[in-house]
């Protein structure tokens, strides 16, 4: 996969010009023939980081492939991606027919591609401006062989920048999942996120609440740590549907850092419950999305 600026033409003369439209014009084929065979795609971002939206993201897709579907994994937070780690990914990516970039797999279900399966050192820092991380977006979709998906999840960096503007553009039909916490200092960035999205007139499927209380490893009763309810009060005030509340469960820590989401864990923990039911409504949601209009669009 290319790091060179595909996106940026500034400086080339009209033969080369001409060339790069052609260029263009046959990615965006191939995104559109790719897309085609994907049902949904679901779009993970939240207003601001910390509030475990790569955990959320990571967790959905594989309850998703646990449940039987087929599922990609794209990470295009470009400079911090973490789903190869919380997956537990390793190595670069295989090229197919010396063409096209085969995904990661992680079990039969499940695929994924992240920055991390493209670095040769994973502490290399990415210094991209917003046209390189366009161009490499667009790769993600148009030089990596999906195959036939039910989903494609894709986790997004904290923020409304030019990873999500790329996303919406290049998907129009991405549904997005909004994930916060309970406390007021990620409902107020999570507020400017749906102002965001809007604007750019997408279609938002639900809200998931992370770290909604704290699950006692001890005891197994909750604690109210961060408080509980603000995400379902946020989709209520919006007329979102709220998918579903995730404590904070030293259970999905300790996955993480084994590379393998809570949800496959044998042993039955709160998260993992939790990150099972918030998958069975995203599917019927999205299901069911088909057949609604956006709850945002004007």
């Amino acid at each position: 996969m290319s790091t060179s600026c595909s996106s940026c033409s500034g400086g080339q003369g009209g033969s080369q010009g001409g060339s790069h439209d052609a260029g263009l014009s046959m990615q965006d084929e191939l995104i559109k023939s790719t897309l085609a065979k994907i049902r949904y795609k679901l779009f993970v971002m939240s207003g601001k980081g910390g509030v475990g939206k790569s955990s959320v993201a990571v967790n959905l897709a594989a309850a998703l492939a646990a449940m039987g579907k087929k599922v990609g994994l794209m990470d295009v937070d470009i400079h911090g991606p973490s789903v190869a780690n919380l997956l537990g990914l390793e190595g670069g990516l295989e090229v197919h027919k010396g063409e096209l970039f085969l995904p990661k797999q992680y079990n039969e279900n499940l695929s994924a591609v992240s920055m991390d399966t493209l670095l040769k050192d994973r502490d290399q820092a990415v210094l991209w401006r917003g046209p390189m991380k366009h161009s490499a977006i667009r790769q993600f979709i148009a030089d990596v062989m999906w195959g036939e998906l039910d989903f494609l999840v894709i986790d997004s960096p904290p923020g409304t920048g030019d990873e999500h503007m790329t996303v919406l553009k290049t998907i129009p039909d991405a549904l997005c999942v909004i994930v916060t916490t309970p406390q007021e200092v990620s409902l107020a960035d999570v507020r400017k996120a749906i102002n965001f999205l809007q604007y750019a007139q997408a279609n938002v499927l639900g809200v998931v609440e992370n770290m909604s209380g704290l699950i006692c490893p001890h005891c197994k009763e909750e604690i109210s740590l961060f408080k509980k309810g603000g995400g379902r009060d946020l989709a209520d005030k919006y007329g979102l549907s709220f998918l579903g509340a995730v404590p904070l469960d030293p259970a999905t820590v300790v996955a993480g850092d084994l590379g393998k989401p809570v949800v496959l864990m044998e042993e039955d923990f709160p998260a993992k419950e939790a990150f099972l039911e918030i998958a069975r409504k995203t599917a019927d949601a999205a299901e069911s999305s088909l057949e609604i209009a956006s709850t945002i669009h004007t």
